[in-house]
């Protein structure tokens, strides 16, 4: 897997797709306690169809490279990382995909530097002052400590725990045993990425996000909402919500997808994004 220096220190992502590809990028972000690889099925559809999408792995605790001390990782301070990651990579005109806390961050992203965003396409996430979701707030708290992060990496080795109502069970009906092993087993095996993952829960306050969400109508560009409809963290009802917000938003809804949306359905997913991007033609030949 490709790495990239930036100024918070280096990052892994994972890039599909032609690199001579006409489509606007691609770029993906993730949430809490999960990888790029949230996205494979994805990205490797859109791939097929011509597209080129970059999948970074985010300092949220299933890293493998932890950042430098002093790398600033609040919500705003990643999503700096993002717009450090697209400078980096020289990508404009980004379709910016996001899910769960990585679709905070992509507000976040877009309330700081909309300028290399092209559109934006949200699947169910946080937003206004769900950051996290009820009973998320508990396990945020717990994880500022490091120690505790430590033994919730235990607590999840064996798979029936991991994919119970403890663990990933609620969010996805097609989990994978060994993606979600390396998802919970850096924090378990590195005291560097259980520091990364303590100061970034440490940086959550909803606050934050609900006064960002006072300025989401500033972003004039296409925005489409992917949402399962059977979410019990991020109801329809909110999505229709964070809608209303944007000028120029479309709802698209996913029977029977949970949280995580392109693990349930990436078949749709991928559509909704090529969708979005064929927009991008359609402007460019009127």
């Amino acid at each position: 897997m490709p790495t990239i220096e930036l100024p918070q220190g280096q990052v892994e992502y994972r890039v599909v797709g032609p690199d001579d590809s006409s489509a606007p990028p691609v770029v993906f972000a993730h949430g809490l306690l999960v990888d790029g690889q949230l996205w494979t099925g994805v990205a490797d559809r859109l791939a097929a169809r011509g597209i080129r999408s970059y999948a970074p792995n985010l300092p949220l605790g299933s890293h493998k490279i932890p950042l430098g001390p002093d790398a600033d990782l609040t919500p705003r301070g990643v999503a700096r990382l993002i717009l450090d990651f697209l400078a980096a990579l020289d990508l404009s005109d980004v379709t910016l995909v996001g899910n769960d806390t990585g679709g905070a961050l992509c507000q976040f992203v877009i309330d700081t530097d909309a300028t290399r965003i092209g559109r934006l396409v949200l699947t169910n996430c946080d937003a206004f002052d769900k950051f996290p979701p009820p009973p998320f707030g508990l396990l945020v708290k717990a994880g500022r400590s490091r120690a505790v992060l430590k033994l919730m990496a235990a607590s999840t080795k064996p798979t029936f725990l991991r994919h119970s109502a403890l663990g990933f069970g609620p969010l996805s009906r097609n989990l994978d045993p060994t993606v979600t092993r390396s998802w919970t087993e850096p924090l378990g095996e590195d005291k560097a990425i259980r520091a990364d993952t303590a100061r970034f829960m440490a940086g959550i306050d909803k606050a934050d996000l609900l006064d960002v969400s006072t300025r989401l109508d500033r972003f004039g560009k296409p925005v489409r909402l992917v949402w399962g409809d059977a979410d019990r963290f991020f109801k329809l009802e909110f999505a229709q919500r964070l809608a209303d917000v944007f000028p120029d938003a479309e709802l698209v809804t996913v029977p029977g997808a949970r949280t995580f949306v392109p693990l349930d359905e990436p078949d749709v997913v991928a559509e909704a994004v090529a969708t979005a991007n064929s927009g991008h033609e359609r402007r460019l030949s009127t």
